[in-house]
C-alpha cells in the first residue's frame, strides 16, 4: 500500500467529486447548527484544487500537497479553509522529499495534519468537530499495522456518525449548545468524503 503523485492525484479528485455530489448535504447539516455555507466553501475549495492541480507536473507528492493547501487556505471560506489548509500542508511537509508514501508515512502524515487542526483550532476530540474523524483513524493506524484500503472509509464513517450523539463546545455550533446533539457535524462529514476518497485511491496502490 503507497501512494505516488498520480495517487494523490486521484485522491483530490475523487474528494472534489464526493464533496461536489454530496454539497446540499453538507449545506443542510450546516443549517442545522451553522451558518449554512459549508457545503458551498468546500464545494468551491476543492473544485479550485483541481484547477490548480489538474494540468501542473508534480515531482513528489510533497509539492502537490503544498499546492492543495495553499488553495484551500485562499478558497474555502470560513474556519474550514484553514483547518483543511493547515492539515494538507503539514501532510506536505511530513513526506517531504519522499517520491512513494508507504503506510508508515501515511500514518505520521495523518497525525502531524491531525496535530495541525488541533493547534490551528484550539479544539480536541469529543467536541464535535472534524478532529472527531481524524482522531479514530490516527488512533487506529498507530494501533494496527494490517490495514486494507477500505479502513479509512470505514473508520471516517463511524466517526462521522458518531458525532450526532456529541454537544457541541467549538466554532458556531457550540452556540447551539444541547441542540446541537441529534446533528452530525458538518466538518466530519467533509472529513469523511476526503477519507473515504483516500480508500478509492489506495485500491490497487
Amino acid at each position: 500500500m503507497k501512494l505516488q503523485v498520480n495517487d494523490i492525484r486521484k485522491w483530490m479528485e475523487v474528494s472534489n467529486q464526493l464533496i461536489q455530489e454530496n454539497k446540499s448535504y453538507l449545506t443542510e447539516l450546516d443549517q442545522a447548527i451553522g451558518d449554512s455555507d459549508h457545503g458551498i466553501n468546500m464545494a468551491r475549495g476543492f473544485q479550485e484544487v483541481i484547477t490548480k492541480i489538474q494540468d501542473q507536473t508534480y515531482e513528489t507528492p510533497t509539492d502537490m500537497l503544498k499546492d492543495v493547501a495553499m488553495t484551500l487556505m485562499s478558497k474555502v471560506g470560513g474556519a474550514a479553509g484553514p483547518l483543511y489548509g493547515t492539515a494538507f500542508l503539514k501532510l506536505s511537509m511530513a513526506w517531504k522529499d519522499k517520491d512513494e508514501i508507504q503506510l508508515n508515512d501515511i500514518k505520521g502524515g495523518l497525525q502531524a495534519g491531525l496535530d495541525g487542526i488541533k493547534q490551528r483550532g484550539k479544539a480536541t476530540s469529543g467536541e464535535k468537530t472534524m478532529i472527531d474523524v481524524w482522531e479514530p483513524i490516527v488512533q487506529l493506524l498507530s494501533e494496527n499495522d494490517n490495514i486494507d484500503s477500505s479502513f479509512f472509509e470505514e473508520t471516517a464513517k463511524k466517526a462521522m456518525n458518531d458525532t450526532k450523539d456529541l454537544k457541541a463546545t467549538k466554532g458556531r455550533a457550540s452556540y447551539f449548545k444541547e441542540k446541537s446533539i441529534g446533528h452530525i457535524d458538518p466538518g466530519s462529514a467533509s472529513s469523511y468524503y476526503i477519507f473515504s476518497a483516500l480508500s478509492t485511491s489506495l485500491e490497487g496502490a
